[in-house]
């Protein structure tokens, strides 16, 4: 028998942003508060990331995960882990399962915050065999800190974004040698000192222009064949390959409530206040952009928590909005909707390709709307920020709005 209950606001996602926007909450002092996720703990992907780089110096993602638990139930919110969202009953109401039965949840108002997950070998269409020794980096993460599992001897990681940096080092711990990080961009995507710092002193060569044409082995790895970007190929004995970066937005539950998708982040189209185009639900952190750091998303959330208090005080929704457009080499930008109450505080873009001097063009029927020359090159697979002045002088009874980088 399916159970009933009404919460004031329902937060799906137990990770940094859905724990931050809780938080917030609570501590003003809504109503109650509720955060579900579908696994046994709470804190999100942090939880298995054993390195440092989270918050103040020498804070693990662990320890991150606590503090982000600890200041949410602090404050007052309820945290149910080990609770699944099955289905959208009605606009603002959830169909759940967990041990305790089937639930149906009413709010007033509903956040996703269900982050984003790495795409595995199969999605990356990635011919061979099919051998033991293929992990992503969230699964090497979760095999070598809680659970202590044996790896292999030799590794090959392709990506070099800092999360391949941060693979590296995991495999190290695990007494795993790192014979190359692969990369298709002609170069790295990480600062320039963990790079150094992985070459010079850990001996791990970065292989630019390349990518992995097959993996070889029956029962277990015995390799990978690289193809380089002018044609050559190239073998390289290992027995284990980690796939880091490659994230998508965990979208499924925005896709099947029926929410407007961007087609850049792939991920719920929000404004500047994280509100969707469905009233009452609000979308914050990786679901929308996949993958900002922890610290990142949790400040997403200490602002989704005031849209959202705004929003029960007051009832207010955007009826009309602009969409947000990019053209290559840019890939997405967040927020993507503009709207004439909440043109928000700045923009996040990421570019596929590395841009040495980029000029940022802003227009909207033709008519400009913002340039300006950036003063660092663009990255690829790193994120810039643009500030937001330039919203104001959006026509939100406009076409779409197009972002270039030339």
């Amino acid at each position: 028998m399916r159970r009933e209950r009404i919460v004031d606001v329902l937060v799906v996602g137990a990770g940094p942003a859905g724990l931050a926007t809780a938080a917030g909450l609570a501590v003003a002092g809504v109503g109650e508060v509720e955060v579900v996720d579908r696994e046994r703990q709470g804190g999100g992907v942090p939880r298995h990331c054993a390195h440092g780089g989270f918050g103040p110096p020498g804070t693990t993602g662990p320890r991150f995960a606590e503090r982000c638990v600890a200041a949410a139930v602090g404050a007052g919110a309820v945290l149910r882990t080990g609770v699944t969202v099955t289905a959208w009953a009605a606009p603002l109401t959830l169909d759940t399962t967990s041990p305790r039965g089937l639930e149906r949840i009413t709010a007033r108002a509903v956040v996703l915050a269900t982050g984003a997950r790495e795409r595995p070998r199969a999605a990356r269409l990635v011919p061979g065999t099919r051998p033991a020794g293929v992990f992503t980096a969230g699964e090497l993460q979760q095999a070598v800190h809680p659970h202590g599992s044996r790896i292999g001897t030799r590794a090959v990681v392709v990506g070099a974004e800092p999360v391949g940096f941060a693979a590296l080092d995991t495999l190290r711990r695990a007494g795993v040698a790192v014979a190359a990080l692969v990369t298709e961009h002609p170069r790295h995507q990480a600062p320039r000192a963990r790079a150094l710092e992985a070459r010079l002193r850990r001996g791990v060569p970065v292989l630019t222009d390349a990518t992995v044409a097959e993996l070889l082995g029956r029962g277990r790895l015995s390799g990978v064949r690289l193809r380089h970007r002018d044609g050559r190929t190239a073998y390289v004995a290992c027995d284990t390959v980690v796939f880091t970066g490659d994230f998508v937005p965990d979208h499924e539950l925005a896709r099947s409530g029926g929410l407007l998708m961007d087609r850049g982040t792939r991920g719920p189209a929000v404004d500047g206040a994280f509100r969707t185009d469905a009233r009452g639900v609000f979308a914050v952190g990786n679901v929308l952009h996949a993958a900002e750091p922890a610290r990142t998303v949790v400040r997403e959330g200490a602002l989704a928590a005031t849209a959202v208090r705004r929003y029960l005080r007051d009832g207010d929704w955007p009826s009309a909005s602009v969409p947000l457009r990019v053209t290559a080499p840019l890939g997405w930008i967040a927020p993507n909707r503009l709207t004439q109450d909440e043109p928000g505080d700045g923009f996040t873009l990421r570019t596929t390709e590395f841009v040495p001097r980029p000029t940022l063009v802003i227009t909207q029927d033709g008519r400009v709307l913002h340039r300006a020359r950036l003063r660092r090159g663009a990255v690829a697979n790193r994120p810039f920020r643009v500030a937001g002045g330039w919203a104001a002088r959006v026509d939100v009874a406009g076409g779409a709005v197009r972002v270039s980088l030339g």
